[in-house]
């Protein structure tokens, strides 16, 4: 049996991380939170004279745990191991806790690494993943409850018009204005399909309740009605809304037993996963693998220059989110992000990795 050979490729060099605090175009409220400003952690994964890019959606402090901790793991290991280095810093976070910073810190830096990785191959991310497809539908994500209902109007027919067959608005804040504010979206979009989320905001008997009127106004995603904690609450509205209608939730998740939870419960009709969040590209693999599993369809959250590719070598993939926040940040950032075409992103196969360049002085101008 041959030996097997040592990588040919240089250790990685450097990981460098930095925080940018943009504010919002408007100020942005969902049910349970509202919020002015979005901080952006980015890692730059150096090897040669590559630079593989990643980043989660997260507090200053994720940098500084990918400063202090996380960048020694990794500097000096082997490029093409991903998993190995990922393995490192799930082991080297167990007494900080998994959940949360610790996660979304890894995730930032593992998607670095696997940027990095296509890089030095010279391939797109998803091809180096293995691809399935070669575009993904998108949903417009936005509709946010402190919107007028002419701003909410106008954002979702944008998207409508433009060729996305599925748009999401925010519901739950306050709840006596979800109906009127779903109505008023189901004008504007005309046969596209609406999603609403609650992000948690109701209890079980309000979230039945609405789910039920919704139906009316040809609602077919109904995103955590309940806390994404409640899996007998998901459950139970899963089983009686409205046929057409799914039961959506997942996007807190930062581990595989999360998710494995999740759908054991058999509290949602699609599962969602974030890979800033979940242990980057390696986690949402997982997610996706146990999603697979239980024969459901899967969808991604929020990151479209990222999701893009993932859900392109994903086969249980539906779609994914098109979050206006994100959609801005992305663009103000980075040169390379794909825009939308006839509802779906395709990645640009031209390009190795995310595709993606840093641009340094926008960078510096937002930098924490």
């Amino acid at each position: 049996m041959a030996t097997p050979s040592r990588s040919t490729f240089r250790p990685i060099d450097s990981v460098a991380v930095t925080a940018c605090t943009i504010p919002t175009d408007f100020p942005e409220s969902d049910g349970t939170l509202a919020w002015d400003r979005t901080t952006i952690v980015i890692v730059e994964a150096k090897c040669a004279d590559r630079l593989g890019i990643g980043y989660t959606y997260a507090d200053v402090s994720c940098a500084k745990l990918i400063d202090s901790l996380l960048r020694h793991i990794v500097e000096g290991r082997d490029p093409m191991d991903t998993v190995d280095s990922w393995i490192a810093m799930t082991r080297a976070i167990r007494n900080l806790g998994r959940p949360g910073i610790a996660s979304m810190a890894i995730s930032a830096v593992d998607i670095a690494l696997w940027d990095l990785k296509a890089q030095l191959l010279d391939l797109p991310l998803a091809k180096l993943i293995g691809a399935c497809r070669n575009a993904i539908r998108i949903y417009g994500s936005g509709g946010f409850t402190s919107y007028s209902l002419e701003q909410l109007q106008r954002q979702l027919s944008d998207w409508a018009q433009s060729g996305m067959r599925m748009v999401k608005m925010k519901i739950g804040r306050p709840p006596e204005e979800a109906l009127t504010r779903v109505r008023a979206a189901r004008e504007a979009i005309g046969s596209a399909e609406l999603f609403v989320d609650a992000n948690g905001a109701y209890e079980r008997k309000q979230a039945l309740a609405l789910a039920q009127e919704f139906g009316g106004s040809g609602v077919t995603w109904f995103e955590e009605p309940v806390s994404s904690d409640d899996l007998d609450g998901l459950r139970l509205i899963r089983d009686q809304s409205p046929a057409g209608m799914n039961i959506a939730a997942g996007e807190y998740g930062y581990d595989a037993r999360y998710f494995r939870r999740m759908l054991d419960a058999g509290a949602v009709d699609v599962l969602q996963a974030d890979a800033t969040r979940c242990g980057g590209v390696t986690g949402f693999l997982q997610a996706a693998a146990l999603c697979a599993s239980h024969s459901l369809p899967f969808s991604a959250h929020t990151a479209p220059a990222i999701h893009m590719h993932l859900c392109c070598a994903v086969p249980n993939a539906i779609h994914l989110e098109y979050f206006h926040d994100h959609v801005r940040i992305e663009r103000m950032l980075f040169d390379g992000v794909e825009g939308p075409r006839d509802g779906t992103l395709a990645p640009n196969l031209s390009r190795p990795g995310l595709g993606l360049q840093l641009r340094r002085a926008d960078l510096l101008r937002y930098r924490d």
